[in-house]
């Protein structure tokens, strides 16, 4: 849970930069997803309405993935070299920490006023003001009671964005984090009358032919290792095979909801080779891991069921290091 007086703060410096009609700058972080997508675009949105001058931003690479492109104000995103040199306020959302905003880190601790909206358990705090709440669900239900708290009601528009992120970071609604608190919203967004099914064929289930063959491949180098912590199931792939298939990179982030199906392994792994060598790391645990202690642990993040880190190491390196901290129950390597 948030600290006491957390969200009403939050509230009140986002109410004061919308009536002065100051300069907010939002960012989502590297690589957004759903979640810090649909957050930083329904923020950017509420705060327009109110009255501020908004611009909302990623790190980049400046691309997005078509299962995200479509979300409604995604075509007023503006590159990070872009944004205004000196903003009064600088809004970080569903970044774990500073260094997944990438170049925008310095901009929002230079910034005369700063706020940080997350939902991670790994989050140190940074920013000048936060609201980070690990049993949220997902950023969107924290942004959401920042709307709430701003007075902007919600509409087709904004509960798509909502939505979006609430589906993608609860599993539609499978995964652990999902509460009573998680379904009343998802209530109130539908009510709205956004087309739900719609919504979630173009977040999960929409993707070029090529990603079943890269689906096979990756599929194919599943490697089960029972020994491991409570079991551990990986395979991996990389930026250059999804080009080989037509595929953006992004395509790999899903491999990780096929391998997690392996019942006799609690954690999945896919290493995901990055055209400079190094390889994003994802993690989803069944329940008896906490993945986000592997990740800390090895320069990452996340939640106790879904993390992630980016290794330098080679491949095998890499694995070496995880197998190390699930044996070791996910303890900082010291040296």
């Amino acid at each position: 849970m948030a600290p006491v007086g957390a969200l009403p703060a939050a509230v009140a410096v986002l109410a004061r930069a919308a009536d002065a009609g100051a300069s907010v700058l939002l960012s989502a972080h590297v690589q957004p997803d759903a979640d810090a997508l649909g957050s930083t675009l329904a923020l950017a949105e509420g705060l327009r309405r109110r009255g501020a001058r908004v611009t909302a931003t990623f790190p980049g690479p400046f691309v997005l993935p078509a299962s995200l492109a479509w979300l409604p104000g995604a075509d007023a995103l503006v590159p990070a070299g872009d944004v205004p040199a000196d903003p009064d306020l600088v809004v970080g959302l569903d970044a774990a920490d500073l260094r997944r905003l990438g170049e925008l880190g310095p901009v929002l601790l230079a910034a005369p006023q700063s706020l940080v909206v997350d939902h991670h358990a790994s989050n140190p705090g940074f920013g000048a003001v936060q609201l980070v709440d690990p049993e949220a669900a997902a950023t969107v239900a924290l942004v959401a009671d920042l709307l709430d708290g701003l007075g902007v009601e919600l509409d087709a528009g904004l509960a798509t964005l909502l939505y979006a992120g609430l589906a993608a970071d609860t599993g539609s609604f499978r995964f652990g984090n999902t509460s009573p608190a998680t379904h009343a919203l998802a209530a109130r967004l539908l009510a709205t009358g956004i087309d739900h099914a719609r919504i979630s064929q173009r977040l999960f289930d929409t993707a070029p032919f090529g990603w079943l063959a890269l689906l096979g491949t990756a599929a194919g180098r599943a490697t089960l290792e029972r020994d491991v912590g409570a079991g551990l199931v990986w395979t991996w792939a990389t930026v250059g095979e999804a080009d080989d298939h037509g595929l953006a990179g992004d395509h790999l982030e899903a491999l990780v909801d096929v391998v997690r199906s392996a019942q006799e392994a609690d954690v999945a792994c896919v290493l995901k080779g990055a055209a400079d060598g190094s390889w994003n790391v994802s993690l989803r645990s069944r329940g008896g891991t906490d993945v986000s202690a592997v990740a800390i642990a090895l320069g990452g993040g996340g939640h106790r069921m879904a993390a992630g880190f980016t290794s330098h190491l080679d491949r095998d390196g890499t694995l070496a290091a995880i197998r190390r901290c699930l044996r070791a129950g996910a303890a900082p390597e010291q040296g």
